[in-house]
């Protein structure tokens, strides 16, 4: 049994960000430390806008959806493999294969931070109008849905070097930028596809009243 997220809750993963030559974009969310264990998640969305989260537990998709926006949920189980650069995110909806890449000058910058600095709500803070400039469409503070407010922590980052699988059984094609920006919170990711090392601080938790959650 997983732990009821705290006041001021703490996710700490990877999240990767990517767009297919389809026009569908995928926003995929890998938490070793979370206050509800360890877990991904999967937001995705259509070149029709149509918005999804694949969630494997109804606890994350209640949190997840209380967060964030989205006009599907589906509760499915989420596979995650790493073998060296090649990282591969599998469920019934999804089949993804990723080729991760270099490290940009930007992730070397974000690696040398010390870690409680980049931690910091404060730092994050005052990183945000950077992010905008840098990475049109990032955000590293907002509010979110329900009156809660998410600080994301850079804490390194590599560009993604190919990408191809399926979404609902069709070809999504290959590896393109996430254009349009995804429309899932008050941000997007980077528009260039990348993982990042990250530590994302969300408050104000509060009864989510958003996209009501299927059965299990």
């Amino acid at each position: 049994m997983t732990a009821r997220p705290a006041e001021l809750a703490v996710f700490d993963g990877f999240i990767t960000g990517l767009g297919t030559t389809s026009g569908v974009r995928v926003v995929i969310g890998i938490w070793p430390r979370s206050p509800l264990g360890t877990f991904a998640d999967v937001m995705v969305e259509t070149a029709a806008g149509h918005r999804v989260l694949l969630a494997p537990r109804p606890d994350v998709a209640e949190y997840v959806a209380a967060t964030y926006h989205f006009d599907e949920i589906r509760l499915e189980q989420i596979e995650v493999r790493r073998d060296g650069p090649d990282l591969r995110v599998a469920s019934t909806s999804l089949d993804l294969r990723v080729r991760i890449g270099r490290r940009p000058p930007l992730g070397v910058l974000l690696s040398l931070v010390p870690v409680r600095l980049a931690r910091a709500r404060w730092w994050t803070s005052a990183l945000d109008p950077v992010a905008r400039t840098v990475l049109p469409g990032v955000r590293t503070r907002g509010s979110a849905g329900n009156g809660r407010r998410e600080w994301y922590s850079a804490l390194d980052l590599h560009r993604l070097a190919a990408a191809g699988g399926t979404f609902d059984g069709l070809d999504m094609g290959s590896l393109a930028a996430v254009r349009p920006p995804v429309r899932f919170g008050f941000g997007s990711v980077p528009e260039r596809p990348s993982i990042v090392r990250v530590a994302t601080t969300v408050g104000q938790d509060r009864p989510s009243a958003a996209c009501p959650v299927p059965p299990a």
